[in-house]
């Protein structure tokens, strides 16, 4: 899609708008469907099965699902950590959870973990990281919601990096900064693009 703008801001929100307009439109059956594609392919990957620990969003009503995939995960024995944002900055701390029903809602209406919680991850050895993202494009950029949490969070990571996406949400190539952050792989509902 030509964008006729060289301010990459005023690029990100064009795509960022398409994307959540495609999100929003998708029927609760086909979200429903398209989800459980994309869980069933990052369910079966070796690089699932391999790892012993999980860090995940959790997602909101226009992100791909990510309750099913936790729940799986817990389900096989694996530990999972999802992310609380740190109050009064753009940073991110994750904590393990045994369960769903532990978390509250939190900032910008997303379930978190609790604040008074204690079991804060410190070690990420041997991690698989999911990230969220409202569209990727074919080289592993991803276009966020524009708060740069997880650019921040990823910026010295050596784990690997999974984006979940809608076939519709991947783009020809995407803006981005010095800052924007790669991810591994991407998965959607008909292919997995591996970097």
């Amino acid at each position: 899609m030509p964008i006729n703008s060289n301010d990459i801001r005023v690029q990100k929100t064009i795509i960022r708008d398409e994307s959540k307009a495609f999100r929003q439109n998708l029927s609760v059956d086909e979200k429903l469907r398209l989800d459980r594609k994309i869980a069933n392919r990052l369910l079966n990957l070796w690089y699932f099965r391999e790892i012993d620990l999980l860090l995940t969003y959790v997602s909101n009503s226009i992100e791909v699902d990510t309750k099913f995939i936790i729940q799986q995960a817990l389900a096989q024995g694996k530990h999972v950590a999802v992310p609380r944002c740190v109050n009064g900055t753009r940073y991110l701390e994750f904590y393990l959870i045994n369960s769903l029903q532990e978390l509250e809602k939190g900032s910008f209406g997303l379930l978190e973990p609790p604040e008074n919680i204690y079991n804060k991850l410190t070690d990420f050895s041997g991690a698989l990281c999911i990230v969220p993202a409202l569209a990727f494009d074919p080289n592993g950029f991803r276009l966020g919601f524009g708060k740069g949490y997880y650019d921040r969070f990823l910026s010295n990571s050596n784990f690997k990096t999974i984006g979940m996406c809608y076939d519709s949400c991947i783009f020809n190539e995407l803006p981005h900064g010095k800052f924007d952050r790669k991810v591994s792989m991407i998965v959607t509902e008909s292919r997995i693009i591996d970097f």
